[in-house]
């Protein structure tokens, strides 16, 4: 890598991981570049107002000739790749548009990096965005980098496509390229259309007067969930390996909807949640995934990394933001 300031390219620089990212790298001192798809893209004045040095380039994960012109106008060392269409529900009724991002949106940016490397094919870093969503229908409680991947969903099987063709590179081209298999991981700034911040969005406004019903599907449900801001600093540090490799990265903790609910209802001192909540069988999956529960020992013990956050300060944290913003009238 340089020993000049490190440069890194991120794509799906508008979501939550991308805006954590960004701003990690640069208070680390990096210069930041971050792939945006469309001119008018309504969360570019988000990104700009959140991260103001991050210099935006635009591109599309399906359209390799612009993501070769975004790496040939920033030069990085590294590059993290985060676009992807990136929920789960979406994906049964666009599976053909969430293969085409999510899966040969992967393939792209790998062949965009390994012609940007030339003669050198580790010179310039990569990491891929993996997901527990590829264990699925778990064949082994909890999950490692040894499982075996059973997908349960189109996205779950964009990212396992995604996941070996970056093992493939890595291989096959000496590439410096590593996948996160991250789980669950939530922030105030997760989309509203994620289980999480659906809640801790609504919870705020029923306890505001704002809203009178949460409407969920599967309540039994339980996810590994961490916070986004621990997270991209694994992400970091895969990078910073001397060769790349495959992570695990997750609490080693599981949690219900049903605690989830518990703990952000009681935070606003609503102690019986059951008369606000109705289920709605529409919201169930069409194939619901088994219990998710990651084992990150490889990461603790190569890395050195651990989350800092726990579930309920994640969920206190989110029901505070909506909290505030919803008192701002934002």
């Amino acid at each position: 890598m340089s020993t000049a300031r490190p440069t890194a390219l991120i794509t799906g620089i508008t979501g939550q991981d991308g805006l954590y990212l960004a701003e990690m790298l640069l208070a680390k001192g990096y210069e930041v570049h971050g792939v945006i798809r469309g001119q008018n893209n309504p969360r570019r004045a988000l990104v700009e107002t959140l991260v103001p040095d991050v210099r935006l380039h635009n591109g599309d994960l399906t359209d390799l000739s612009s993501l070769m012109r975004a790496l040939r106008v920033s030069q990085p060392d590294e590059v993290y790749n985060l676009g992807a269409v990136s929920f789960v529900a979406y994906s049964w009724e666009n599976a053909f548009i969430t293969s085409d991002v999510t899966a040969i949106g992967v393939l792209n940016m790998l062949e965009a990096v390994r012609l940007q490397a030339g003669d050198d094919p580790s010179a310039v870093r990569f990491y891929q965005a993996s997901s527990s969503e590829m264990f699925g229908k778990a064949q082994q409680v909890p999950q490692n980098e040894q499982t075996l991947l059973w997908p349960r969903s189109p996205y779950g099987v964009s990212k396992v496509y995604g996941h070996h063709m970056t093992i493939n590179y890595r291989e096959s081209y000496g590439m410096h390229a590593s996948s996160g298999i991250l789980f669950n991981h939530e922030s105030p700034r997760r989309g509203e259309e994620f289980v999480t911040r659906k809640v801790s969005k609504a919870v705020a406004a029923i306890k505001l007067g704002q809203q009178r019903e949460l409407v969920m599907g599967n309540l039994d449900a339980r996810r590994d969930w961490g916070f986004a801001g621990d997270y991209v600093e694994a992400m970091w540090l895969m990078l910073q390996q001397p060769e790349g490799g495959d992570y695990v990265i997750s609490t080693g903790e599981t949690h219900s909807i049903e605690e989830l609910l518990d703990v952000a209802f009681n935070h606003v001192g609503i102690p019986d949640w059951s008369r606000y909540v109705r289920q709605d069988p529409g919201f169930m999956r069409p194939a619901e995934v088994d219990l998710l529960i990651g084992d990150s020992t490889k990461a603790h013990q190569v890395l050195g990394w651990k989350p800092k956050v726990g579930f309920e300060e994640l969920v206190t944290m989110m029901v505070d933001a909506d909290l505030a913003a919803l008192k701002a009238g934002w």
